[in-house]
């Protein structure tokens, strides 16, 4: 059964990876901590069951799911970034 998924590992891997840069973009926000955990673990638990259902009818694109996906972890990392930068330097940091 797992094996199924071992062409997934590295956007399973970095899913998660996304899901915390996403966090700490609501954070910066002024999120409520409770509401944005809250709807984290219910995104979790949709992809979850997405992948569950779907892993056999999309094993024949993993190559270009696992591109997609990383690229847009990637392009979420830059923006958190620099949302990050420029919230310390408006706030008066170096």
């Amino acid at each position: 059964m797992l094996e199924e998924y071992l062409p997934f590992m590295w956007l399973i891997i970095f899913g998660n990876i996304e899901n915390l840069i996403l966090a700490s973009q609501g954070v910066v926000k002024g999120a409520n901590p409770k509401v944005l955990g809250g709807l984290s673990i219910i995104i979790v638990i949709i992809w979850l069951i997405m992948g569950t259902v779907l892993t056999e009818a999309a094993i024949q694109y993993s190559n270009i799911i696992n591109f997609i996906g990383g690229f847009a972890i990637f392009i979420l990392g830059i923006q958190a970034v620099y949302g990050a930068v420029k919230n310390i330097k408006s706030k008066g940091g170096k």
